[in-house]
This record gives C-alpha cells, structure tokens and sequence, in this order.
C-alpha cells in the first residue's frame, strides 16, 4: 500500500514555492504530464489538456461536449460530399501572423502523419479526400464518403502555424521554437518530470484569461499532490483521491468540485497476435495460442470482475458501472447494455467450453499516475481473476508516459486503459477504440487489442453516412450492440472526477475533464 505523506516539507520538496492565486500568478499540481507540447503528437487526455491552453480547435465544446464555433465560425453542407467552411477573421497566431485557410490545410495534412505518434490523430481526417483553399479564411472539403459528422471530427484537431510548424520536428515545439497557438495562453519553458511555465497572450481573440502567469506542477504522486495544496504550494489540483476529499474540505480553506466525466475506464485484452504477452500456462510458460482471440474467454474475464464492488470500495462511489463506452447523456448509449453481475460459474462454464478448463496464466499491466486508483484498480482486477479461475503471475504498473507507448507497441496482454468522450457521440470513440485498425486506411487509432468485426465496421460505417440526427444515434446503438456481443474490451466504470482548489478560486469542468488555466476564476 503507497503511505500517505500529507506535509508541507515534503510539498515544499516536490514544488518549490508558489504565489498564492493572485490576478497575475495562479499555480496548479496536475498528475499526469503532457509527452509532448507538439498538440498533433498524441490524441491522449493529458496532452490534449496541454494543447488546449496554447493551440485551439475549429469549434468548441461546452461541458456536455455539445459545439460551437471556434476557429470555425461556419460549416455548411453543399452536397454529401461537400463541405464549406468559413473561418474566423482576426485571429492572430502569438508570434502575431494572422490565422489562415492555410494553417488549417496544413494541421489537416500534418495530423495523421506525425512520427512516433502513440495515438494519431488519423481517426479524425482519415475521411478526408480533397483540402481546397477558396480565400484566406473560406475553405472547401472534399470526403471520401458522406459524413454528417465532418465538423466534430476535424473539429477535434489543433491548429498550428504553418509557417512556424512547417519543416519542424515534435522536439521543436518542446523547447518553444514551433509552439505557436491562438490560443489564449503562451508557451513559457517546459522542464520535463517537474513543470510548464505558461505566459497569458494578450492578442487572443477570445474572453482573456483571469490569470497572467500560470505554473504547472506535474505530481504524479496523490499524497504528494494533496499534501501540495494543504501546504499552499499550489492553488488548485486536480485528480483527488475519493479518500481525501473529506479531509480537503473540511477545514472551510478549500473547496471540491465533483463532476461526471465520459471517461470510460477499461480491461483491454491483446487479440493482436498469435500469443499475448504475460499470458501463460499454470506452469509460467508462455502459451502458444492466444486466447483472448476466442470471445468465449473475453466474455469470462468479464464475467470475473465485480463493476459495482470497485465503484463502492476503490473509488468511494467516484464512479458508475459501465457496459459500453459512452454514459447515456451522449448520442449512441444502448439503453438495454447494462453491466452484467459477476458470475464466476458462468465464467468457468465458458473457460472449460474455450478449452481451459483449469484457466491459464495473465499477468495485468496498468499506469500508476493516468487517473485515481489506477494501480490500485489493477491490483483488484488482479485479485478478482484470481478468484474466478485464472493464474495471476503479477501486477505491473508503470508511469503513464512510459505505459501508453508500450501499450500502443503491443507490449502487453492484458491491460487497463481509459479512453474520454470529446464529442457529443460516440462515433468516434467506436471508430477509434473498436474499429478494426488499418494504418493507411487511418482508423482504429486507439484499437491497442487489434478487435476487428466486419459486422461492426460496417454497422458502424452506415451510422456515420446519416444525415438525421436521430437516426444516427439508434443506428450507433445498433452497432455498439453487435460489438460488445463480442466483448471488444472489458468496460469497467466511467469516473467521476474530483478537483479541489483554495477557498476564492472557481473552476469551470465538464464531461471533457480537462483541467485549464482559462477556465480558473477568482470567486466574485
């Protein structure tokens, strides 16, 4: 078990000293670390909070993940496969260039090709097949194939500046050379494994940020990151342990903002080759056949696990039981999936019919820094296939910047991953999480597990052709029922989410998580 150290020493140790919450200086400990500034680089949470303090998208999302002009002021649909769309004028990049047709054409192009990318982009333009310029700030988009949903799709990629950006590498964008936004924050210096200094951009178009200066913690660490705040080294953290937050607010200096999030948190099971890494028999030797290419198995590693148990106990009710990948505020949730009650003699049932009647070795892999209780959900899983008739050989957790390329390599065989929801549907979480993954074609991007259903792809392809709102969520509950039959990945809950900050100071969160800068307020 971690011991909790809650002391000013130790938050001294890890910060350093920070101003309080003043107009000019806001300091916030956030646990995970961006792996890059380059906002193309990955499509995972903690880079993308990153980039939306520097860079900004086409539209914006509210808290409920609904849009709005952004960079995009309008998007009109000429025909089926036609595409306008009129940009914003007077936006100005934080070198002072003025925002163009240009720079957009350019971070559509550069999206999916970014090298050593663990989670591209591709998913979000893969649709694309024609990028013209009509005027500077008027373009014109041509797909591959009818897509109601073009807007959120590439709506969801950071505009960078063409002409800082062009030639230039994701190491030039960590020491500041090629990170140029619009959006309402500049990049300052970043020292990897410690902070991000951010400066406030006074040309942003939009409302400005309360604060001046703004220096990001990172302090993977949850006792640390407590112990930070109570201390008075930071003025806001994010990721709260459920255990701690009665303790943060009960002096009356702090105070707790609790919000549900489309963050679905997630056993991932390896089909990705012929065997799967940490899977062996019950003497330790590695099996010759994967199994979890069978769905009986996926279904009884499922069947193992007690959804409602992990909420209540590891996560002090900071959860809700999952069975699919968006919660029901979002378009696309079956109604009639509903997280199944553990059932360890079914499970034995269809481990015996997969011909494992004695079960087989796994060993389960996860970050330790991701989110709440992530190692320590690990741990639980473990125990709770060790009940239900599988050999854990180990739990292994690993800092996430280190864990997330791994398990885009294909390191592991069983593994917990999250993913969040960043649209008002759950079209692109099913065409990135489960769709079966093909490089060129650009989609897939988060399949880790390598599932693949031609049913579903298609399923899933007919509900992205419709026009009709509605239509297209009973159609994307369709598909996500045909693959979750299947057992795609084994959903575990979707989080809630805790922040606490100092007593004066507001902050605006929502299903998205992220925890931003602009959106910190001093109390009126």
């Amino acid at each position: 078990m971690t011991t909790l150290f809650k002391t000013a020493a130790l938050a001294a140790l890890l910060c350093g000293t920070a101003l309080s919450a003043s107009a000019q200086q806001l300091t916030m400990g956030l646990a995970a670390e961006q792996s890059s500034i380059d906002p193309q680089f990955s499509r995972t949470g903690n880079n993308q909070n990153t980039s939306n303090m520097i860079f900004e998208e086409l539209v914006k999302f509210d808290r409920n993940l609904q849009i709005s002009p952004g960079l995009a002021t309008e998007w009109t649909n000429l025909d089926p496969l036609t595409w306008q769309v009129k940009l914003r004028e007077g936006v100005t990049f934080q070198d002072g260039s003025p925002f163009t047709a240009d720079d957009v054409i350019f971070s559509l192009e550069r999206a999916p090709n970014v090298p050593n990318s663990p989670a591209p982009y591709s998913d979000m333009v893969s649709n694309i097949d024609k990028l013209e310029k009509v005027d500077d700030l008027t373009l014109k988009i041509t797909t591959k194939i009818p897509d109601p949903a073009l807007i959120e799709d590439i709506g969801r990629v950071f505009i960078v500046s063409k002409a800082a950006s062009d030639g230039k590498a994701t190491e030039d964008f960590n020491v500041g050379t090629a990170a140029i936004g619009t959006g309402p924050y500049k990049f300052v210096s970043w020292t990897p494994g410690e902070d991000l200094k951010l400066q406030a951009y006074d040309g942003y178009w939009g409302d400005k940020p309360e604060f001046k200066d703004v220096d990001i913690k990172f302090i993977s660490n949850d006792a640390a990151r407590v112990a930070a705040l109570l201390s008075g080294a930071v003025d806001l953290i994010d990721s709260v342990p459920p255990a701690d937050t009665t303790q943060i607010s009960s002096g009356g200096d702090f105070t707790i903002l609790s919000e549900p999030s489309g963050r679905v948190v997630y056993l991932a099971l390896s089909m990705r080759g012929d065997t799967a890494p940490g899977v062996t028999d019950l003497q330790g030797k590695p099996l010759t056949v994967n199994p979890f290419k069978d769905e009986r198995v996926r279904k009884a590693v499922s069947l193992m696990l007690d959804r409602q148990l992990i909420v209540d106990r590891l996560l002090g009710g900071a959860g809700v039981p999952a069975a699919q990948i968006v919660p029901e505020v979002l378009g696309g949730y079956a109604a009639d999936l509903q997280p199944q009650a553990p059932d360890p003699a079914e499970a034995k049932k269809l481990l015996a019919d997969a011909g494992y009647p004695d079960g087989f070795g796994i060993t389960v892999v996860s970050s330790n820094n991701r989110f709440p209780g992530d190692a320590e959900l690990a741990q639980a899983i473990g125990q709770m296939l060790t009940r239900g008739g599988l050999k854990v050989n180990g739990v292994q957790v690993f800092p996430y910047n280190v864990y997330s390329k791994d398990a885009t390599a294909g390191a592991y065989g069983a593994f917990v991953f999250s993913l969040g929801s960043s649209t008002p549907t759950a079209a692109p979480m099913l065409g990135s999480l489960i769709r079966t993954y093909d490089k060129e074609a650009g989609t897939g991007a988060f399949n880790r597990m390598r599932f693949s259903s031609p049913e579903f792809d298609a399923a899933l392809s007919k509900a992205q052709s419709e026009f009709d709102l509605d239509k297209r969520n009973e159609l994307l509950a369709e598909a996500t029922r045909i693959a979750f039959a299947k057992t795609p990945i084994v959903p575990l809950y979707w989080q809630k989410i805790d922040w606490a900050m100092k007593q004066g100071l507001t902050l605006e969160a929502g299903l998205s998580e992220y925890t931003l800068p602009q959106n910190v307020r001093t109390a009126k």
